[in-house]
Parts: C-alpha cells; sequence; structure tokens
C-alpha cells in the first residue's frame, strides 16, 4: 500500500508491507520458502553484489516475506528501515554490531530482562565490549557513566520483569548532548503503546516473539533505525562513516543517508553474523501484528483489574504494575505510553521465596512458561528462573527479589485470572 497521512494505526498494522502477490494476486503475503534468487543477468547480479541495486540474492540477507514484515515494523514504529533476525537476543546483537568495537562500553538499565543482563555482563566481554549498569531514575548517574569509549545509552520503554515505565526523553536529551544513539527495547510496549523514535531514540529492538506474534509459535527479532542520527558527526562510528574495504571504499552513510544503518545491518550484519528470520517466523508475526491493537487494549484492561485486585489483597506485599496510581511511574505513563502501562508486572508474596514457588506450582490458568507476551496469561518466578545467575543484589535492583513472582497478563476473562490467583495465593500463604 501506499502510505498516507490519514492511515491509522489498525490500517497500518494490516496493511503497511503486504501487496497482492505480483504473480497470483495472493492477498496474504506469501512464505517465500526460498534459498536463492534468479538474477536477470550477470550484470544485474554484479549491480546487486556492488549495492549499487536493491534486491533479492540469498535469504540469509533478503527475503520477501521478511521484507514485508520489515516494513511493517518501521512503519508501526515511524522508523526509516529495519531489520528482522533470529530472536530479541540476536537484534541486541544486531543493534550494537555497527556501534562497537574492542574496548567500548555501553551504559544500559539495570532494570532490564536477566537474560539481556547475562549477555551484556558477560558474553559481550568475549567481543572486547562492555556494560556499565545504571539505574535510569537516577539522570545524573547516566550521565557520569558516559566517557570517551560509550556508543550508546541502552533501556526498555517498560522494563521486564517490574513494568517500570523508562523517562525515554530525558534519556534521548543525555543521549544526544553525548553524541551517541539511544537504543530502547520496545518488546513490553509494542509501537501500540508507545513509539521510542517520537521520544527522542535513535534505534529500537524488540523480541518479535512476543507481543508482536502474540501466539507463542516463534522467536525472532527487529531492529529499527530512525534515520535521524548523524553518523558522520563524529569518529566514533567508523562503521557507517568511513570507508568500508569489503565494498570497495563505500561510506555507508554519506551513500544511504538516513537508510546508513539499515543498509549496513543487511550488508554487512546479516552478511557476516547470519542471525537470519526465516520466512515461516516472518509469516506469524505479520498475521499476528494484524490484531495487535486489539490484543493490547485487552492485554492492558486484563492487567488494570488484576493488578488492582492484588494490590488490595492482604496476601500481597507489593505490586509494581505502573497502571496503578499508586505507582511512582503511574505520571509517566501519561506521556510516555498514554494507551496504558502494558500487561507486564511484578507483585510481592508474603512468605518469600518459598511462598513464591508454592503459588507458581498451584496456579491452573497461568502456564509457567519463560516467556511473555502471549495470548495466555503466563508466570515465572524470576529469582529461580530467567535471573537465576544474577547475585541476590542484581536480582532486586532488576526487580527479580526472592519473594517476587512476575505476571504476564492474557486475553482470557480476567475474574478467571483473578479466581486463579485467588486459589493459588490460598495455598502458597496457607
Amino acid at each position: 500500500m501506499t502510505q498516507g497521512p490519514t492511515y491509522g494505526f489498525d490500517t497500518l498494522q494490516i496493511h503497511a508491507g503486504a501487496r497482492p502477490d505480483p504473480a497470483t494476486g495472493a492477498r496474504q503475503v506469501p512464505i517465500y520458502q526460498t534459498t536463492a534468487y534468479v538474477f536477470r543477468d550477470a550484470d544485474h547480479a554484479a549491480a546487486l553484489f556492488n549495492l549499487q541495486e536493491v534486491g533479492y540474492i540469498y535469504s540469509r540477507l533478503t527475503n520477501p516475506t521478511v521484507a514485508a514484515l520489515q516494513e511493517r515494523i518501521a512503519t508501526l514504529e515511524g522508523g526509516a528501515g529495519a531489520v528482522c533476525c533470529s530472536s530479541g537476543h540476536a537484534a541486541q546483537i544486531m543493534a550494537l554490531f555497527p556501534l562497537m568495537g574492542p574496548g567500548l562500553n555501553i551504559v544500559a538499565s539495570s532494570r532490564l530482562y536477566g537474560g539481556t543482563i547475562t549477555q551484556f555482563s558477560q558474553t559481550f566481554k568475549r567481543f572486547g565490549w562492555s556494560a556499565k549498569f545504571v539505574d535510569f531514575d537516577d539522570l545524573a548517574a547516566v550521565k557520569a557513566a558516559i566517557d570517551d569509549n560509550t556508543r550508546a545509552i541502552f533501556g526498555e520503554t517498560i522494563a521486564n520483569p517490574g513494568g517500570y515505565v523508562t523517562d525515554l526523553p530525558a534519556l534521548a536529551a543525555i543521549a544526544d548532548a553525548a553524541g551517541i544513539p539511544l537504543i530502547v527495547d520496545n518488546t513490553s510496549a509494542t509501537p501500540y503503546l508507545c513509539r521510542p523514535i517520537e521520544h527522542g531514540a535513535t534505534l529500537v529492538v524488540h523480541s518479535t516473539t512476543k507481543y508482536l506474534t502474540g501466539n507463542g509459535t516463534v522467536t525472532g527479532g527487529c531492529v529499527v533505525d530512525s534515520g535521524k542520527f548523524n553518523w558522520s558527526a563524529s569518529d566514533k562510528f567508523p562503521s557507517l562513516s568511513a570507508p568500508e574495504p569489503a565494498y570497495h571504499g563505500l561510506r555507508f552513510h554519506e551513500t544511504f543517508g538516513s537508510l546508513a544503518y539499515t543498509f549496513h545491518s543487511i550488508a554487512i550484519g546479516l552478511r557476516d553474523l547470519g542471525m537470519t528470520m526465516n520466512p515461516q517466523a516472518a509469516h506469524y508475526t505479520l498475521m499476528g501484528i494484524e490484531t495487535l491493537s486489539l490484543r493490547m487494549d485487552k492485554h492492558v484492561a486484563n492487567a488494570k483489574r488484576v493488578a488492582e485486585w492484588l494490590e488490595n489483597d492482604p496476601r500481597v506485599d507489593y505490586v509494581t504494575y505502573a497502571g496503578l496510581k499508586s505507582s511512582p511511574y503511574h505520571k509517566r505513563v501519561g506521556s510516555i505510553c498514554p494507551k496504558g502501562a502494558g500487561a507486564l508486572f511484578t507483585f510481592a508474596v508474603k512468605g518469600g521465596y518459598k511462598a513464591c514457588v508454592k503459588l507458581v506450582d498451584s496456579l491452573e490458568i497461568f502456564s509457567h512458561v519463560a516467556n511473555l507476551g502471549d495470548a495466555r496469561s503466563l508466570v515465572i518466578h524470576s529469582a529461580s528462573t530467567t535471573h537465576r545467575q544474577l547475585t541476590v543484589e542484581q536480582q532486586r535492583a532488576a526487580g527479580a527479589a526472592p519473594e517476587v513472582v512476575r505476571l504476564s497478563i492474557g486475553i482470557e476473562d480476567a475474574d478467571d485470572l483473578i479466581a486463579d490467583l485467588d486459589q493459588a495465593l490460598a495455598k502458597a500463604t496457607a
């Protein structure tokens, strides 16, 4: 479709990136289950490999089904371009790959998904990269953590697991002053609840596994580029501003302008890292996004009801849902996520670690899985699973203390979810 200024989110989530198949007229995006593509002639092949023409070469790099998904997500996020890959963790590596090098660092929120903290603090060392973890509510600490070797600030719109809402404009101002990009993981919010680029983010990453797909069927990731960052303003980002030896000295930013980051991520990132999304996964995610706004409205409505019930239950110490008026993040929701605070949050069970484990084992509707953003309601005790590798101090800093359970509220009947939690709490605190 041709995007126009009058198209709303509900229209774009169905039509963006989707065109009737020119060969068959198929209305749904076909699954192009192919490895390679036939060139018109030798000159066509050479032009593609020289980045002089856009097209399809090999499905590690580009695939029509994946391309449709990339266009849809970029459109919904308000970005210039997007690159999909095999998982959310792959998207994080892809996002940082053009920016980083040995000896360089990022400043990251201490409130991140446990797997992200492990990736940043442990696996990054193998690349010679490092991460400085800071409480993003302490803006002075964020500024102080930035040094000459810092290449990005990284945080989540709605932090996993606690559901805390991040002050994106404030972080964007700090990043701009330092001449570095702000990278925002928008998985928990989705572009329906928040568009980080509108708040100053340079790059947006997603685990498309979660709310975008929405049905727990496939893994995937995406990096969206705002197209607004000047990669040539300093010598900090030579991958994008300096001559690229693999392409006869081509300078990505000079040649491709606002699409420089996207082209680099495909031509070098996917080419050499190989973190490819398969077309079947892209197809599932395209279908999921078609109902994103409908699902997110239900997720948010259910989460608010469940959180309010839990907050008033004497067996619960506290609830971290930002949609509650008691939350210190409640005012921030109105400006960052005006359509709602998402459906991910934690609550503390009186009785501590053992009571949490008993509660998880006693739930019947909630599924005990290491996932979120499913149509089904999900539960996990982060301290014994996703955040198990962290120290107790790190767990508490991340919002995953031993006495805390994380909920991902689905789209079932809210009364049934409350009844399930009620009977499980009775057993856990008996």
